[in-house]
Formats: C-alpha cells, structure tokens, sequence
C-alpha cells in the first residue's frame, strides 16, 4: 500500500484531538432541543417537506392517541399492494410500469407503456468507448463508488449539463435510469475480470427485454436465465424503487437538488448516501450475520438456540459487536414493513424453484424470533418487525448475484424515486434548503505560537 494511505502514529495521535475537540455534550441537544438525526423522541422524523410521490403510513389516531397499524406503502396514491397485484395478474414485468407511475403520477396507457419501454430501450446505451476508457481503466471492488464515478464522467459527454430546466433534467433522468443496469453489471465485470482473475463478459443489452431480464442477461455469461428469476428481481426493483422524501438518500437529493446544483452531481450525492450500511448497504449486513449465526449454532431448527445467539448479537458480544439485528426494524414501520409483506411470498417461491427450502425456512424462523428477542431485551416505543433488507440479500444470493452487487441493485431501483424527488424539488422549491445549528462553542483569543503548549 502506499505510504500516503497508511496510518500512522501521528495520524493515529491527530485523530485523538479531532475526536476530543468534536464531541458535544448530549445535555446540549436536550438544552436547545435539538433533535439527533432529525428524529422526534418517538422516532418520527421531523417534518421538513411535502411531497405527493408516495406515502408511508403505520400509525393512526384512534381516541385521540396515536396507534400502530400495520405498514402501509402508497406510490402516487396507490397501495403497492394494488400496483404488484395489478401487474402481476397482467403477467407483465413492474419496474417499467411503475417508473412510468412515480415520474408521471399516473398509470399509463397500453399504447404510453409500450413507448415508454421503447424510450428506455433506446436510452439503454453508453457513449462510445465508455466501458474501455472509463469502466476497465480503474476497476474496484466498491461498485457504488465506480457507479459514482461513472456518473460524474457521464456529465462530461452531455453538452446541456447545467440545464435544470424540467425538460432537460427529466432527459437525464431517463438516461440514468436507463443505464444504471449496465455501469453496475460492467463495474462488477471488470473488477471480476482484473481483481479476481476471471473471464471477461461484456454483453450488450437487448431492447425487447426488460430491465430485469436485462440485468441477468449482462452479468451471466450465457446471458440465459429462467422466467421466475427475472420475475422476482422485477418485484425486488419495484419494492426498493421509492420510500419517501425521508429516507437519507432521497433527502439529499432534495438538499443537493436545491442548491440548483446539476442532475449528475445530485445523483452521485445520493448514490453516496445509499451505499452506507444503515441505509442501503443493510443487506448485505443480514446476509453476513445470517452466515455467522449458521456457523455458530449446532441445530438451525432450534428455536432456543437461535434466541441465545440473537441475544448475543443485541448484547454486542459476537457477529460484528454493534448490537444490531440487521434486517429488523424500521425508521417508520413497527407492526409491519409492506414491502417485506410483499416480497415475502415470492422469495419462498424462488427458494422452492432453488431448492433452498430449508434456507428460507431458517430466514423464516430468524424473522419470528428477533421481534422477541429485542422486545424482551429492550424497552422499546414501538414494535418490531422484519424489514424489506432482511430478505434482499437472500434473493440476491439465490439469483447468484455477487455480495459487491447488493447495494448496486438498490441504486438501480432506487434511481426512480430520487429522479422524480428531484423533479419535484425543482418544480416547488425555490430556495435552498438550510437548517439552522446552535453553535456551543466557546469564545477564545488568537494566541501567538511562541505561548501556546
């Protein structure tokens, strides 16, 4: 390694005073009633916005006192429960459909979807010689920070880069939706290719497909997968695809956005804020504490010694010492997370297709213990349950998709959601957002350097 990424001792003594002179007395945000990460004593975040994209609601008013429900989740208005009924009897694919939903705030016709997916189709495409000078030159194993990179050198081929107009950045978006499948395949490709010695596949994308079916088509080698596999990647896109203006990603996009900053850059914000693993990179997390449960444990169909180990893991005495059960609870939901509602079923059914019964039933059997796990061991204000994470990664693994590529595939669904935010943003705000922080600093004087220590 070079020498400019090492750490040494005096990194190591500088990074001591840093934290010392950082720290905030937790008295100080009680005094000047502050809430930590935007977040009310419940855990309600604190209201900075309105949007009409979507909706999440688990809690109503009964009485006059506010009780838990079970989750619910609306794009523009309509139950997801509704929209992957509705698409599924249809026999079609979803995410295509309900990208149309979330942009344009209204399901679209026979004839609008079928252009729609053509419009994609076409925009499905990188500038040429892309992948060899910009994909191949520098590959990594963070495939979130080569997309990241990939966008930012995406904004030097557009001539109308600073346009904000809606016009212009609804035509970026579109292309960046488009093609977020392919930097995130070809990524993967060449760090397989030069980091783990493999063979080189680079396969272009086929218009007639979908974007789902697209995805497995790049990064197998045989470009061959079976229907029920496009299937449920098509349901894991459109159940990541939105989740509100709240959610740290999606709120950068409308901090940066209104700062009247670029499409790119503002999507490389997010991409940064998505890859962190309280927020998109929790899957892979429940994948990783899944394996170390199974390795730690003699009998997977015991209940008593799974609740022993899940205790150890709240107690931060094994896994990752953190104290958290990755995949369980939620910022917002308590009784039920939709999403992992819907995606439930279908994760069983590819297992089934897989032959991985008894993985799904330990996935299942962790899912009904954790809930009671926590709540006996913590004084909790809400309740707890499974979140759309917890299964992700399983699906993933099942569709053979490599652990780099976990989060990716929650930024090419998430794309969605953050395009049509920052859309929204342009059309209603016309300032920039800037919350106010309480200094509690206190006042010095500039010492001369011959009297300081």
């Amino acid at each position: 390694m070079a020498n400019e990424f090492m750490i040494t001792d005096e990194i190591k003594e500088l990074t001591a005073r840093c934290i010392k002179n950082s720290q905030i007395d937790n008295e100080l945000y009680q005094k000047h009633d502050v809430k930590k990460g935007l977040r009310e004593l419940d855990g309600r975040g604190v209201l900075v916005g309105l949007t009409n994209i979507s909706m999440i609601q688990s809690q109503k008013e009964l009485d006059g006192k506010m009780v838990p429900i079970e989750g619910i989740l609306q794009y523009r208005g309509i139950n997801i429960k509704e929209i992957v009924n509705g698409f599924q009897k249809s026999g079609n694919f979803g995410f295509e459909e309900v990208t149309y939903l979330l942009l344009f705030g209204a399901l679209p016709s026979k004839k609008d979807l079928e252009n729609f997916k053509n419009l994609l189709a076409c925009k499905r495409t990188l500038p040429t010689y892309f992948v060899r000078d910009v994909v191949m030159k520098a590959p990594s194993k963070d495939i979130m920070n080569q997309i990241s990179r990939c966008i930012l050198t995406l904004a030097s081929y557009d001539p109308n880069v600073a346009d904000v107009t809606p016009e212009n950045v609804l035509n970026q978006s579109l292309m960046l939706i488009s093609v977020f499948p392919l930097i995130a395949a070809y990524s993967y490709q060449a760090y397989a290719h030069y980091g783990l010695g493999e063979s080189l596949h680079i396969h272009y994308p086929k218009p007639e497909l979908s974007t789902a079916e697209n995805i497995l088509c790049l990064l197998r080698p045989d470009t061959s997968f079976r229907p029920i596999e496009a299937q449920v990647l098509d349901m894991a896109l459109v159940l990541h695809m939105e989740h509100g203006g709240g959610n740290n990603s999606t709120f950068t996009t409308h901090v940066v956005t209104s700062s009247g900053t670029d499409t790119y850059s503002a999507i490389a914000a997010a991409l940064a804020s998505l890859k962190g693993p309280k927020h998109g990179g929790a899957n892979i997390k429940v994948t990783e504490m899944m394996r170390d449960i199974k390795e730690n444990i003699s009998d997977l169909e015991s209940d008593e010694e799974i609740k022993k180990y899940l205790l150890k893991i709240l107690r931060k005495e094994t896994f990752d010492k953190k104290g958290l059960i990755y995949g369980m609870g939620h910022a917002v939901y308590s009784i039920s997370d939709p999403r992992a509602d819907l995606f439930r079923g279908f994760v069983g059914q590819l297992a089934e297709d897989k032959g991985l019964q008894n993985e799904f039933e330990f996935y299942s059997r962790v899912e009904r213990l954790a809930p009671l796990v926590i709540s006996e061991e913590r004084n909790i204000y809400k309740g707890v349950s499974a979140n759309v994470d917890f299964y992700s990664g399983f699906v993933y693994h099942m569709l053979g998709l490599p652990a780099e590529l976990y989060t990716p595939m929650f930024a090419v669904a998430r794309i969605v959601g953050w395009s049509a935010h920052r859309i929204e943003e342009l059309v209603n705000m016309n300032k920039i957002i800037r919350p106010a922080y309480e200094s509690v600093s206190y006042e010095r004087h500039y010492e001369p350097i011959e009297e300081r220590e």
